[in-house]
């Protein structure tokens, strides 16, 4: 009895060391500290999706001093989250890139007015953006709607606009206007601009790698957008589980949240998974939005040169 024991624990040790020889190591960075936005790829982890699909995969997030893409570029991360605009900015600047895996398929930016008015009938306001970027489409906006906005950089929180400093704010459906609801301020149709409702609906996250990366690693790349797309899948039918899981790696990060806001977020990032059009989940990117997307930035002076459909996606 002793010495079945002793031999059934040694194969399962060998096996456990035959699957760390062949698992293929691959890091993982969001483009932003740990929340909700990213909940299918810490389920695919946790509910051991990666691994099954013989992926070793670690989900670092980026720091101050180390940024998502700075990890990509210095081959220390194989593959970052980025908004639609923010990747046709990095290709066009010369860094080609390749989509594995599109979750977001609807725009999620607003803007929200300390005023109980449209902010688009309130020209020349000062509009708070982040200092890091996600303002493509808000810029496209303003300059065809001629509505010379001055736009006042933050770092992050709603301090500035909540202490009257600037006349609006950008924010996103699944963060910052939940943060503002969550202070005590009004958030209703009568002060907030959809982008997606008003002809601006770009697909936002997605999972990027560099095309070198990709040329070399096509196997490896499909075996973890598989992984993700399964873990976005759970999520979906379970979240409860899943924001439990939110809150562990939250906790683990040290972030400033809470359970409410999380939960939140859990749920718009998982309504903005659906197609507005089809009404499914479909996990790519639509020939159309890249499209719309470079057609606005083009137009604005955004973009230098267009950036294929057939350039951004994986083959």
């Amino acid at each position: 009895m002793k010495n079945g024991f002793i031999r059934a624990l040694t194969c399962l040790l060998l096996l456990a060391g035959a699957w760390t020889a062949q698992a293929q190591k691959f890091i993982f960075t969001p483009q932003w500290t740990a929340q909700a936005q990213f909940a299918g790829y810490y389920v695919a982890y946790e509910q051991g999706f990666y691994r099954e699909a013989g992926l070793d995969v670690e989900i670092v997030h980026p720091s101050l001093s180390k940024t998502a893409l700075r990890r990509i570029s210095d081959n220390e991360s194989q593959a970052t989250t980025l908004q639609l605009c923010q990747a046709l900015e990095i290709i066009d600047s010369g860094v080609p890139l390749v989509n594995i895996l599109q979750t977001s398929m609807n725009n999620s930016l607003v803007i929200v007015s300390r005023k109980d008015e449209d902010p688009l009938l309130q020209k020349g306001m000062r509009v708070g953006t982040w200092s890091i970027g996600f303002d493509q489409m808000a810029i496209c906006m303003s300059l065809k709607e001629g509505l010379d906005y001055q736009w006042i950089p933050f770092n992050s929180g709603l301090n500035l606009f909540l202490s009257g400093a600037i006349d609006a704010t950008l924010a996103m459906s699944y963060n910052e206007a939940n943060q503002l609801l969550e202070a005590g301020f009004k958030v209703s149709d009568s002060n907030t601009y959809r982008f997606c409702e008003h002809g601006y609906n770009v697909q936002e996250d997605g999972v990027y790698m560099t095309r070198q990366y990709y040329e070399s690693h096509k196997e490896q790349a499909r075996k973890f957008a598989e992984a993700s797309r399964r873990g976005w899948e759970w999520a979906v039918e379970h979240p409860d589980e899943t924001l439990e899981i939110v809150m562990d790696y939250v906790t683990r990060n040290h972030i400033a949240t809470n359970r409410v806001m999380q939960k939140l977020m859990l749920e718009e990032i998982l309504r903005l998974l659906v197609d507005r059009e089809s009404g499914q989940r479909e996990y790519r990117l639509r020939p159309d939005m890249v499209k719309l997307a470079n057609s606005l930035m083009l137009e604005n002076q955004l973009l230098l040169r267009g950036v294929p459909y057939d350039e951004l996606i994986a083959r």
